[in-house]
C-alpha cells in the first residue's frame, strides 16, 4: 500500500505527499508504541503517561509547526492535525499529549520576542522542554474576563500569585505560559492581562498530585498553583496588556483545530469498533450488520464521521493558506465534537451491553470523546462566535495574522486523470 492509498480520496485535495508520508509513520508509531501503553494507561488512571512523550520527542513531532529556523519540522497545521488525528484513533491520551504542548509553542511562535524564541523554541522543537498554557481558574473557568491570578511589578521583575486548572500536560512541562492580571486602577481585567513564561523550577511553583478524571487516563490536566513567583520582564509575552490577544489567538488557532482532530481520532475509532463490532455478531442466519435498521444508524455514523473529516481538513488547510478562516476552525471544533458525540451515543445503543464492559474499548471512546467539549471554549461559546460571524461583527481575524510557514501547506499538483 503507498502512502496515497492509505489517506480518505476526499482529503486528497488538502493532502501534499510529505503529508501523505507522515500519515503513514503516525499510523505504524501508533501501531507499534502507542496500542501497547493503551491497556496500562487505563489500568492505571491516577499515574502520568511518560513513556510516549519522550518517543514523540525522539519524532520530532513536539516541533511540527516550528520553523525550521528553530529547529522544528516548519510543517504547518494540516500536518498537525494529521498527526493529532491519526494517533487519536488509537488513543485519545497519546493525541492529547502531543496537542496540549503545541498551543503554548504556538503562542511563543507567534508573539515571542526573537531571544523568546531563540531561547525555548529550539528546545520545544527537541521535546525537552514541554509547554503548558495556563488560563482557565477554578472559579473563573475559561472566562478571560474573570481572571484572579496576579502579577505586581516589582522593579525589574514581576510577582505572579494564583492557581490555574485543568493545565494539559502540568505534571510533564517545564515551560508555563501563565496569563495574568495585572491591577491597573480603572482598567477592565481584560485589558489588564498580560501573557508570562514561567519556569517550572521557580520558587513559588509547584502542581498538585494528579488526579484522575472521567478519561484522557495517563494525560496530565492538573492544577498549577503559583505562590509569589518572581519572573524578570524579560519574561513577558507580547506586550503588557496583550494577554487577552495572546490566549485568543492560540485558543482559535491551535487550540480549537487542536481538539477538532482529537475528536476526529475518537470519532473514527468509534466507527471502526461499531462495524467489527456488528460485522462479526451472529443474528438469524447473519451478522447484525446485515439488518436494514443496524444499517442505517452505522451509516449515520459513517455520514458523520466524513463530514467531520472533511470540516476539519478543508480548515486547517485555510489555515496554511494564509486566508481568513477563524469561523470555519470555531465551526470545525464544534461541529466536530457534536458530531463524535452523536456517534459515540449511537455506538453504546448499537453494542447493547457490550458497550458496558471495562475492558472493552468503547467504554473508554465514550469517555475520552467528553473531553473535546469543553476546552477551547464550549458549543454556546463557539456559537456566539459563528452568531457574529454572520452578523458581520467579529472582530479581529487572526487567523490573517499568522502567516503559512510551510511549503507542506500548499498542496502538490496531481495529474489529471487519464
Amino acid at each position: 500500500m503507498t502512502a496515497t492509498d492509505a489517506t480518505p480520496p476526499d482529503l486528497r485535495p488538502y493532502l501534499t505527499a510529505a503529508h501523505e508520508q507522515l500519515w503513514c509513520e503516525a499510523d505504524a508509531f501508533a501501531a507499534d508504541h502507542v496500542a501497547a501503553r493503551v491497556p496500562c494507561m487505563e489500568a492505571s488512571p491516577h499515574e502520568v503517561e511518560r513513556t510516549l512523550p519522550q518517543l514523540m520527542a525522539a519524532k520530532g513531532w513536539f516541533g511540527v509547526t516550528i520553523a525550521q529556523t528553530y529547529g522544528g519540522m516548519g510543517a504547518g497545521h494540516v500536518a498537525k492535525t494529521v498527526l493529532i488525528h491519526r494517533l487519536g484513533v488509537v488513543s485519545a491520551s497519546a493525541a492529547a499529549i502531543l496537542q496540549a504542548t503545541l498551543i503554548p509553542v504556538g503562542a511563543l511562535h507567534l508573539w515571542g520576542t526573537v531571544e523568546q524564541k531563540k531561547r525555548w523554541l529550539p528546545q520545544a522543537a527537541a521535546g525537552t522542554v514541554l509547554m503548558t498554557i495556563a488560563v482557565t481558574e477554578p472559579d473563573a473557568g475559561g472566562h478571560l474576563g474573570g481572571i484572579e491570578t496576579t502579577a505586581e511589578c516589582a522593579g525589574d521583575e514581576w510577582v505572579i500569585t494564583g492557581e490555574k486548572l485543568h493545565i494539559g500536560n502540568s505534571h510533564l512541562a517545564h515551560l508555563h505560559l501563565v496569563v495574568a492580571r495585572i491591577p491597573l486602577p480603572g482598567v477592565p481585567t481584560s485589558q489588564a492581562l498580560t501573557a508570562f513564561l514561567v519556569e517550572n523550577d521557580r520558587d513559588g511553583v509547584s502542581v498538585a498530585e494528579h488526579r484522575a478524571r472521567l478519561g484522557l487516563h495517563g494525560f496530565s490536566a492538573g492544577r498549577l498553583i503559583l505562590d509569589q513567583v518572581r519572573v524578570p520582564a524579560a519574561n513577558i509575552l507580547g506586550e503588557i496588556g496583550q494577554g487577552l490577544y495572546v490566549a485568543q489567538s492560540a485558543s482559535i488557532l491551535y487550540g480549537r483545530p487542536n481538539l477538532t482532530a482529537l475528536s476526529l481520532g475518537i470519532h473514527e475509532a468509534l466507527v471502526q469498533t461499531t462495524a467489527q463490532f456488528l460485522s462479526n455478531r451472529p443474528r438469524y442466519d447473519g451478522h447484525l450488520s446485515d439488518q436494514p435498521v443496524i444499517q442505517h444508524r452505522l451509516g449515520e455514523m459513517q455520514s458523520r464521521l466524513q463530514t467531520a473529516m472533511t470540516t476539519a481538513y478543508s480548515a486547517v488547510h485555510l489555515l496554511d493558506d494564509g486566508l481568513a478562516c477563524d469561523s470555519q476552525l470555531i465551526s470545525a471544533k464544534h461541529v466536530g465534537h457534536q458530531l463524535a458525540a452523536q456517534s459515540a451515543q449511537d455506538a453504546m445503543e448499537l453494542h447493547g451491553a457490550r458497550a458496558l464492559d471495562a475492558d472493552y474499548p468503547l467504554q473508554r471512546l465514550f469517555r475520552d470523546i467528553q473531553h473535546t467539549y469543553p476546552p477551547a471554549g464550549t458549543g454556546e461559546f463557539q456559537r456566539i462566535h459563528l452568531a457574529k460571524a454572520a452578523l458581520g461583527t467579529a472582530h479581529i481575524q487572526w487567523s490573517q495574522h499568522a502567516a503559512a510557514e510551510t511549503a507542506w501547506s500548499r498542496p502538490t499538483p496531481r495529474p489529471a486523470p487519464a
